[in-house]
């Protein structure tokens, strides 16, 4: 009977604030971080969990903490019978009564429980010998719903009517399935759009964005009115008029601010209008939604629960929901947000970039393109070509889509040394900089 034996957990850290990658109006200096775990048990087979959470810096020491101080939530566990019984792992952590003071269902400790749940879904995949997508598109609509709580969402989302959804979906699977992998899920790029960029490296990105096969992309907005116009009409005319232009102004605004901003970016064609003010604002973000429209909002990177979304839904708050691989609890909440904006019938744009937040959430849109929406519709997952290369499963991108993953797991595996060289602050590369400023 193998159990569950070994939880190892790393503060890893990635300079990216020395050349201001990531760098946007709230966040200045950004070290893309991930506060990773290793899980292994005793079953012989060799096979290993990986998850984290992401943060960008100071305080990956606090998040890290947190997901160790889960150890024995999971250490100890038969191995069969939990991943057997996923939904049920998924509530044993979330409704345990002591921890979920500290909460609830938001905030550091949520993010480690979302570590830890997607570090076993990893090992589940890597036991199925499948990608993670692969493995949730074959469940039947009543093994998906096992995994959802439904408690707090009856009133916009009931058990029977995410069955309704899933079978709804289950005809044309396997079209959908093959369809993905031949062509892959669109795409588009924040890549040219931070803030800390010059204008030449910004028409520069654009350009190459567009010569990659993308037909969005993403700019940073929100530090100075003036610099946004300027650099709103340089995209807008080294990508032509063809090619969307998203804005991101990570909750720089209050709601009247917003809508006087976003309307004076409007002559450049804006697509949505990203996270425009405080994520917990529902009305706020209604507010803003009727005060620019056409202009869409999306927001949902820093929504910290099932539960916001819901109401986010309900109150027509957004156009785009925008899940997060490592944000909420893990894979099981993402699921229960991918059914819910099924219900309403709004598309998910998954937030990506940092470090391996595009390497997981392809697999949530994957599987939401074959089971849950079965469709690709106005809908794009973000991508940064950021720190890809320190995954042993990247992403691939060709002609602006993301190719499906065909190696089993999630793909949260990093590479032994760079849980080496870039652990805070022992590493290698703490430690040589550390002398270089000396």
């Amino acid at each position: 009977m193998p159990r569950f034996t070994e939880f190892e957990t790393y503060d890893v850290r990635f300079p990216t604030s020395r050349d201001l990658d990531g760098s946007d109006a709230m966040n200045a200096d950004p070290d893309y971080s991930a506060a990773y775990l290793i899980v292994r048990t005793d079953a012989g087979d060799g096979l290993e969990g990986h998850g984290f959470a992401f943060t960008i810096g100071r305080g990956n020491d606090v998040q890290t903490a947190a997901i160790e101080a889960l150890r024995d939530h999971l250490v100890g566990l038969d191995l069969d019978a939990t991943l057997n019984d996923l939904g049920g792992f998924w509530k044993s952590l979330v409704h345990d009564s002591q921890l979920r003071w500290l909460g609830p269902e938001k905030g550091v400790m949520h993010m480690a429980i979302g570590a830890v749940v997607n570090a076993v879904w990893d090992l589940a995949a890597k036991r199925a010998g499948v990608p993670l997508w692969k493995l949730l598109a074959d469940l039947t609509p009543e093994q998906i719903v096992d995994l959802v709580d439904f408690r707090y969402l009856t009133d916009a989302l009931t058990r029977d009517e995410a069955l309704e959804i899933l079978r709804k979906a289950e005809p044309g699977r396997a079209e959908r399935e093959q369809q993905l992998r031949e062509r892959g899920y669109p795409a588009y790029t924040t890549t040219p759009g931070w803030l800390g960029y010059d204008d030449d490296k910004l028409v520069r990105l654009c350009r190459e964005a567009v010569a990659d096969g993308f037909t969005q992309i993403k700019l940073k907005v929100g530090a100075d009115l003036d610099d946004d116009i300027r650099r709103m009409r340089l995209a807008r005319e080294a990508v032509g008029p063809d090619v969307r232009i998203a804005i991101d102004a990570n909750q720089r605004w209050d709601v009247a601010e917003a809508i006087a901003w976003v309307r004076a970016l409007a002559p450049y064609d804006v697509w949505w209008v990203e996270e425009p003010t405080s994520p917990d604002d529902i009305l706020g973000h209604a507010a803003i939604a009727r005060g620019i429209a056409p202009i869409r909002v999306a927001t949902g990177e820093h929504v910290q629960n099932r539960v916001v979304f819901k109401q986010l839904l309900q109150a027509g708050s957004l156009e785009f929901v925008q899940i997060d691989s490592a944000r909420v609890a893990g894979v099981n909440e993402n699921i229960a947000i991918l059914l819910l904006a099924a219900k309403f019938g709004v598309p998910v744009c998954p937030h990506a970039g940092g470090v391996g937040l595009c390497e997981l959430v392809q697999h949530l849109s994957m599987f939401d393109l074959v089971a849950v929406s079965g469709s690709t519709d106005q809908r794009v997952i973000e991508y940064v070509d950021h720190l890809h290369e320190h995954f042993l499963d990247p992403v691939v991108i060709e002609a602006g889509h993301y190719v499906a993953p065909t190696r089993p797991g999630y793909s949260a595996e990093m590479g032994a040394g760079t849980l080496r060289d870039f652990r805070f602050p022992a590493g290698k590369v703490w430690t040589e900089s550390k002398e270089q400023s000396k």
